[in-house]
């Protein structure tokens, strides 16, 4: 699913005590987090459409931008026009990292936390979304359409059943170029809320929940936009085909990605996930799944891609 870390470099960093530079922990932890009020328990079949959840702020530390999808009650934030520092600038970059480079961007509207159980429920419910693929999580066995968990990240989700989402939402997948400004901000952070390395102060990682975490719980662990949840919980689908060697010939200027992905037709995925390292968390780590064949006819496994336990997805959209 994602590139394979250098597990050697991993023992040598602990065989020495090498730890990333730590920084202050924030205290102020108030940020809004989506809370669904919608009592209806959402059902992998699609009935009747219901209603976009109700969203109940919590007051922001700084005051972020910020709107309310009408279709599935998601808070999106601003991200203003400007430039990203893209690509790898610490000691653990990888090949496919380089070379780092800026990338100006228009302003879009980024999804604060990764699309839930819930949401992705209303649009199944409408007729449009395909059900997860399979219906558990990794240690759940009732996952998807479970009152208990509509409020955690939708998994088992191809590409293709994320960008119908997206599109049903009014909204789309981000490029990997979005995704990283929303997540590293103006400067030259390693993850997105410093150089602190990962603890469960600030991400679900390292397999310290050994699952899934309700989305948004996380908040010492915001980007500099207010999105939470960039680094761990789950990985997340962008819009592009995935290319080792983009950023070798990547424009400066709203990179879509390469034309395609080859005969394996990969796409990116970013944030790393729940069994993830201070490695694979990295704001510039990229990861790949496969995606959509279009070669092949509808209803056959491989004309919808890959799904995991491990993938999710949020959305944005144009200014």
């Amino acid at each position: 699913m994602k590139k394979i870390t250098l597990l050697l470099l991993i023992f040598f960093l602990t065989a020495c005590g090498a730890q990333p530079t730590s920084a202050p922990v924030a205290t102020d932890t108030s940020v809004p987090i989506p809370v669904v009020e919608n009592t209806s328990t959402p059902s992998p079949l699609p009935p009747t459409p219901a209603a976009p959840p109700t969203v109940t702020l919590v007051p922001l530390p700084k005051p972020f931008p910020s709107k309310i999808s009408s279709m599935d009650g998601m808070l999106q934030l601003f991200v203003a026009e400007g430039s990203v520092y893209m690509g790898g600038l610490d000691v653990l970059l990888e090949n496919d990292e380089l070379p780092a480079h800026h990338v100006q961007l228009d302003a879009f509207w980024i999804d604060q936390v990764e699309v839930t159980n819930g949401m992705y429920g209303l649009c199944v419910q409408a007729g449009v979304c395909r059900p997860p693929v399979t219906l558990n999580s990794d240690n759940r066995a009732e996952y998807f359409g479970t009152t208990e968990f509509q409020d955690y990240p939708v998994v088992n989700v191809t590409w293709y059943d994320a960008n119908v989402y997206c599109q049903w939402a009014g909204r789309r997948l981000p490029t990997e170029a979005e995704w990283e400004r929303a997540a590293r901000g103006d400067d030259m952070r390693t993850y997105p809320w410093g150089s602190a390395s990962p603890s469960e102060v600030y991400a679900n990682s390292d397999n310290s929940v050994g699952d899934t975490a309700r989305v948004g719980s996380y908040a010492a662990g915001a980007s500099p936009f207010g999105a939470l949840d960039m680094a761990g919980n789950v990985w997340e689908w962008a819009a592009d085909y995935y290319a080792g060697n983009y950023y070798v010939k990547s424009p400066d200027t709203n990179p879509l990605g390469p034309d395609n992905g080859g005969e394996n037709y990969l796409h990116v995925i970013r944030g790393g996930g729940f069994q993830d390292n201070f490695i694979g968390l990295r704001v510039s780590n990229r990861g790949y799944e496969v995606g959509p064949d279009p070669s092949v006819l509808p209803n056959v496994d491989s004309y919808y891609g890959k799904s995991s336990v491990k993938i999710g997805f949020r959305c944005v959209q144009n200014n």
